[in-house]
């Protein structure tokens, strides 16, 4: 190959840029290497930060729902208790009564003694 021939190629891919490209790709592709790597582990890092603050505030939501829940159940299981209570207070009214009734010769009006 002749000379002129050498350099009309090498000028047509670029010339000394081209060499220069050539020297930097070979001594400094290790670190572009652990570079990209690099930018992908952060990538990653990110979306895995991105999904735990997600999962965060869904978690807090859920368990903003569950007080508000138990919030009620607690003001249902009271009411249900004054119920009872109330049902209770009755039922020994009842049977008081029944004590204190008198059958005598029917004397409805009258007051039975009060010593049971």
């Amino acid at each position: 190959m002749e000379l002129t021939t050498a350099l009309t190629v090498f000028g047509a891919i670029g010339g000394a840029e081209t060499v220069k490209w050539f020297i930097g790709y070979l001594t400094t592709r290790k670190q572009q290497k652990r570079v990209k790597e690099a930018e992908a582990v952060d990538a990653e890092l990110e979306v895995k930060k991105n999904q735990v603050g997600w999962l965060e505030s869904r978690l807090s939501q859920r368990d903003a729902k569950i007080d508000a829940l138990y919030i009620e159940l607690r003001k249902e299981q009271t009411e249900k208790l004054e119920l009872v209570y109330k049902c209770h207070a009755l039922e020994l009214q009842l049977k008081e009564s029944e004590i204190r009734r008198c059958n005598v010769r029917g004397c409805d009006k009258r007051q039975p003694p009060s010593d049971f």
